[in-house]
């Protein structure tokens, strides 16, 4: 097949004017940031706010509201509407002005100090021949947002308080004032507030939970909202929920405790124990809600909690068995949902959970199998919503029959709009144990590791009391016969999917190709993480050029998951590209010591920074992520990237990692089913594709490169690689990126089991597995040669080092050629579906 390969042409345009794309993707981000925006208090019904109100507005992310994290989430965006500019936009009266104007001073006052403390880092890293010095320096000095003075007058119809929080990638957050913790300096503030008015509403501007026990001491609080990291549009969103312009339909993703001491893990995660290098996950499977629920830990607010201006009645009209003798066996449930409201229309998120026997594996008390939101419902309007649950999210992972086994027993279905509210309203019986599948074990414990056993007393004592109240709802029998049982995977067979044009190709490469293509070109070796592409300044790297004359292109990845990360503003010169120092990108240059001095012309490229992970998923709406996706794409398409460097779907284990703003949820299901959904938005354009990120267990930044996470299978397979699992099967993603951390002793990236094994052979996917950036340079215990000894295909962004690696490895016999084919050949038909082609 002849293919022609189209022109490298300049991105971005020569004028600051804004662009169709750029409307539309506004338009989205303002949707999506609105829709994952959570009602947690809504006391009086001190909410919506009367158009024309007089409001005092106070907090540093009132005026400064932060749109997402930092490091490679981050997007460059042309602007970002503060809470403040939203309020105004929506006619709302501001009365605290001159708190304001003191506010800004105060806060560029602290921002000078602070880049002054970066750069004295940044010197002190640069002497220590640190590889990146400026991103070390940066990350690990994460900017506190000053609290601003005492307000001596608040006056007007309700008083509003902004708490900002800003994490991100290299740095995990920690339980301390400024933090996790209120700063005395935002304790003052709020005492203030509340001491000088009664009708006050909190906003937390945050990317991840922090503690909310001054919620209990001021009865003035009526308003709180979780308005989270909600992107270049998120004054406007936020207005438009506090104006009544759109009804909150946002339900949380993560069970947000009392304290941060009622997780498991809260003395041992991360830096918490002194010990970053090991990471013993001895919570197990019971991870978030699962925790909760199960040891009946109370929580503020419940997984799947959130309020509207309206309210909402479920009924379930039928059960059914569906699917017999398929892989996706299950029931359906078929409810009406009624907004019994009076005022308000809504939406409502339907939430199913189950709640397993206890029989041959101890389980969790319940979990999420299902979820669907309607669509706007007037007051008095139904709708029939249908919710299909597939019995292997019921199934459980038994190490000792090495499968995922249904106990035989009752599944109770407990459904409402959270975990907390729902209700068993129906049932079904499995009269025999059911392996539904064999597998091989992978990524064995080299220590010993104890984990948390269920109360099984409790659990079954809880399980009792509804068991008599299953005949009162509706209830089935599964025919056993009809499900599909002991299905065994074929391991080691994946390279048969290959289609032999591609072999054909592959061996038309000579070895020098073929080693060059499995890795980024080092000749465009980053200087920054993250940053290593120059086709697209800002991109994250691109693919090597050196088959161009055999019709294989160089495709370019760009970062996510919050849009796509480029360079906003760029220089060229007689059609090239002229570079500058990344300190003069970062913040718009604000670390730049010195003047940019660079010739040519200026060009533009300004990308829409959609609302973070979290906020997303916090719209537990699939057809809103599969908009985003389409917005994204469109971007990609507009910047001629290939692969996003998105979604990031790791686990949220602990609130104190810096990247959970990222990533979706404490759910695999919620997170596995948005990520597929956001797949299929993007890759529906054809030509450009997402990247599952970090495969897996890539839950703390602290140390990030060298820590092992020490896991039982059963664990890693349940809660960590299920979301990656659904995303695979249901939307086919183009690429996967591994994580830096070390599963049970061996790096993700050169984990045979997790690349192959399981994501090969088990889950079959086709696409190119990649590591993350500068994974492979470390360290003697990752290497190049590894990546393709475990199946992982791309090493990224590519360095002389990596080439030197393999070489040697090839030289020495320690590498086979076959694994760096294979690896090619996995390459190949993401390159030529790209638009890096000619139409034929």
């Amino acid at each position: 097949m002849s293919r022609k390969i189209i022109p490298t042409t300049l991105t971005g345009t020569t004028t600051e004017q804004p662009r169709e794309y750029e409307e539309l993707g506004r338009q989205i981000s303002r949707k999506a940031a609105a829709d994952g925006i959570v009602l947690l208090k809504n006391e009086d019904e001190i909410l919506p706010l009367e158009k024309g109100m007089n409001l005092a507005l106070f907090g540093g992310g009132a005026i400064y509201t932060i749109k997402g994290g930092t490091g490679s989430g981050d997007v460059n965006a042309r602007e970002t509407i503060s809470i403040y500019e939203g309020l105004k936009n929506a006619g709302y009266t501001i009365t605290s002005e001159d708190w304001i104007d003191a506010y800004r001073e105060e806060y560029h006052r602290a921002r000078n100090e602070w880049r002054e403390l970066v750069w004295k880092d940044e010197a002190a890293l640069r002497s220590q021949n640190h590889p990146d010095p400026m991103f070390a320096a940066f990350s690990n000095r994460q900017f506190d947002m000053p609290a601003g003075a005492v307000p001596t007058e608040v006056t007007g119809d309700a008083a509003i308080m902004c708490i900002s929080r800003v994490a991100g990638e290299a740095k995990d957050r920690e339980n301390r004032e400024n933090d996790y913790q209120l700063s005395i300096g935002e304790k003052q503030v709020l005492k203030a507030i509340c001491e000088k008015h009664d009708r006050v509403i909190v906003l937390i501007n945050s990317g991840g939970l922090i503690d909310l026990s001054f919620v209990d001491e001021y009865p003035q609080i009526k308003g709180l909202l979780f308005v989270g990291q909600p992107g270049m549009e998120g004054g406007n969103a936020i207005a438009d929920v506090l104006s009544g312009a759109v009804t909150p339909s946002g339900k949380l993703t993560d069970s947000w405790p009392y304290r941060y001491e009622d997780y498991p893990n809260a003395s041992t995660f991360s830096h918490m124990n002194g010990d970053t290098g090991t990471e013993r996950y001895t919570e197990g499977i019971y991870v978030g809600y699962r925790y909760f629920d199960t040891f009946e830990v109370p929580v503020r607010y419940s997984f799947g909690y959130g309020l509207s201006y309206t309210k909402f009645a479920i009924c379930v009209r039928e059960l059914r068995f569906i699917n017999p003798g398929k892989k996706n066996a299950g029931v359906r449930l078929t409810m009406e949902v009624k907004n019994t409201g009076k005022s308000y229309s809504g939406r409502e998120v339907v939430q199913v959970y189950v709640s397993c026997p206890q029989k041959n594996i101890e389980k969790e008390y319940r979990r999420l199998v299902g979820f669907a939101k309607t669509k706007e419902l007037a007051p008095g309007e139904s709708c029939e919503v249908m919710i299909e649950a597939e019995f292997r999210q019921m199934a459980s992972y038994s190490e000792r029959a090495a499968g995922w086994l249904m106990d035989c027993g009752t599944y109770g279905l407990f459904i409402g709009n959270s975990l907390q509210a729902s209700k068993l309203m129906a049932s079904f019986e499995l009269t025999k144990n059911i392996l539904l599948t064999k597998h091989e074990a992978i990524c064995p414990l080299q220590e010993e590791l104890k984990e948390l056993d269920c109360p099984k007393e409790s659990v079954l004592a809880r399980r009792a009391k509804w068991h008599a109240l299953c005949s009162k709802n509706p209830a089935i029998v599964i025919p056993t016969q009809k499900l599909r049982s002991r299905h065994t995977y074929h391991y080691g067979k994946s390279d048969k999917k290959i289609a032999p044009q591609v072999w054909e190709t592959v061996e038309t490469l000579s070895d020098d190709q073929l080693l060059k293509l499995i890795s980024g070109d080092p000749s465009k070796a980053p200087n920054a993480l993250g940053v290593a592409g120059n086709a697209v300044p800002g991109s994250a790297a691109q693919t090597s050029t050196c088959a161009l004359e055999q019709g294989i292109a160089s495709i370019v990845l760009a970062d996510g998951p919050a849009g796509v990360r480029l360079t906003k503003t760029y220089y060229q010169k007689d059609g090239n590209i002229q570079l500058m120092p990344v300190e003069a990108s970062m913040y718009d240059g604000f670390f730049y010591k010195g003047d940019v001095k660079v010739e040519g012309e200026k060009r533009y490229q300004f990308c829409t920074a959609f609302p973070v992970g979290v906020q997303l998923a916090q719209t537990w709406d699939t057809d809103l992520m599969e908009a985003v996706g389409a917005a994204v794409a469109r971007e990609m398409k507009e910047f001629h990237i290939t692969l996003w460097l998105a979604p990031g779907m790791n686990i949220h284990r602990n609130p104190l990692c810096g990247r959970n703003f990222e990533y979706y949820s404490e759910d695999p299901l919620l997170s596995g089913s948005l990520a597929a959904a956001i797949t299929r938005g993007v890759q529906q354009a054809g030509g450009v594709g997402t990247t599952l990120k970090h495969l897996a267990c890539n839950n703390q930044e602290d140390n990030r490169f060298h820590s092992n996470s020490v896991i039982s299978e059963r664990a890693l397979r349940e809660i960590y690689l299920r979301g990656f699992e659904i995303a695979v099967k249901e939307a086919k993603p183009l690429a996967i990126m591994t994580s830096y951390n070390l599963i049970n002793g061996v790096h993700a990236a050169n984990n045979y089991d997790l690349c192959t094994k399981v994501v090969r052979d088990e889950w079959g996917f086709e696409g190119v597995i990649m590591t993350d950036w500068t994974t492979t340079n470390q360290g003697d215990d990752c290497t190049a040669a590894g990546c393709m000894r475990a199946g992982n295909d791309l090493v990224m962004p590519g360095t002389d080092e990596d080439q030197v690696n393999l070489k040697q490895e090839l030289a020495d016999g320690t590498l086979s050629m076959d694994d760096v084919k294979r690896s090619v050949a996995h390459l190949l038909p993401i390159i030529w579906q790209s638009d890096c082609y000619e139409k034929e």
